[in-house]
């Protein structure tokens, strides 16, 4: 058997929502495999572990220990939908900054060439 089981996966993931009486984040198996994979891929692909002791574990086991000791959260769709709002307008602040930045520079170089 695999521990931790998908039961107790469900059980972490969800405590927050319990406390306040909001519909359970994960209801079926399927979101913390899809949750798992997820993660898991994302090792593969280069990202550091939440975990201290990933040396010689497999990246899907990793996620689970990650997802199990609540260092990995499962986000609801409106959690989501915030995120890349947030996202979106972190990105077009850092476009502003360096679009002023490069503005600021030709400006310099313009008055040292006069």
């Amino acid at each position: 058997m695999i521990h931790p089981s998908y039961v107790e996966l469900m059980k972490v993931v969800n405590e927050d929502t319990a406390l306040v009486g909001e519909e359970p984040v994960v209801n079926s198996r399927y979101s913390i495999v899809c949750a798992t994979a997820k993660r898991a891929r994302q090792i593969v692909a280069g990202d550091e572990p939440y975990i201290d002791d990933a040396a010689g574990k497999k990246p899907l086991s990793v996620a689970v220990e990650e997802l199990y000791e609540g260092k990995l959260k499962i986000l609801t769709a409106d959690e989501v939908a915030e995120k890349d709002v947030e996202l979106a307008a972190f990105k077009e602040r850092k476009a502003l900054e360096k679009k002023a930045m490069e503005e600021a520079n030709e400006a310099e170089e313009d008055t040292e060439e006069a």
